[in-house]
Parts: structure tokens; C-alpha cells; sequence
């Protein structure tokens, strides 16, 4: 699970790189809210399961899925509070880190522990 937040973290990155090339450091900023809005709650969630693993030997599905809505509510969260913060928000810049973000989970499987 942390590899996949890790890869996240990487497609931010390249998001973040990209956004500043096409639409300079707005851009970049822009790409740095949605994709730390993605891999923030990702990485509290990892954590949880890991703890929850760790204390009764397997994470039940219940405790899945609730981590799951909560993860998707505060991306949600995290990025109205972007906007909140930082009006000046290029939108093609902050879809293109949200979309890398988000998507980098599908290459998780490639990662070898």
C-alpha cells in the first residue's frame, strides 16, 4: 500500500514538473495542490490499514470502506480548501495533477516489495 502512495507521490512530481513547463509557477502550484490533496489522505489511510493489520493480524472490509469514504472526502476537502486558499488556481494545471495522482495506482501492481 505505501508503494502505491509512493508512486503517487512520483506522478505528483511529474505533474508538478509538467504543469510548470506548459503554464509556468501557477501552473506548478496548481498541479502541487490537487496531487498533495491526493497522496495526503492516501497515505493516512495506508497508515491506518497498517495499523489496523498490525493490531488484529487483517483489516476487515468494513474498516476498508469506511477509510475509502474518508480518503475520498477529505480530496474532496483538500481541494475546496485549495481553492479557498489559493483563488488564483490554473484549472488545466490542477486537473493534470489530479488525473497523475490519481491514476498512478494503477501501475502499483508493478512495484515489487
Amino acid at each position: 500500500m505505501l508503494n502505491a502512495v509512493l508512486l503517487q507521490l512520483g506522478a505528483t512530481l511529474l505533474a508538478i514538473a509538467i504543469s510548470a513547463v506548459l503554464f509556468g509557477l501557477r501552473g506548478a502550484i496548481s498541479a502541487a495542490c490537487a496531487g498533495f490533496a491526493c497522496v495526503l489522505p492516501s497515505w493516512m489511510f495506508a497508515m491506518r490499514l497498517r495499523a489496523i493489520t498490525r493490531r488484529t493480524g487483517t483489516a476487515t472490509v468494513t474498516a476498508f470502506v469506511a477509510g475509502e469514504f474518508f480518503k475520498i472526502a477529505s480530496i474532496v476537502g483538500l481541494l475546496v480548501l485549495a481553492r479557498a486558499l489559493y483563488p488564483d488556481l490554473h484549472w488545466g494545471a490542477l486537473l493534470i495533477g489530479l488525473v497523475l495522482a490519481l491514476k498512478a495506482n494503477l501501475f502499483a501492481f508493478l512495484v515489487k516489495t
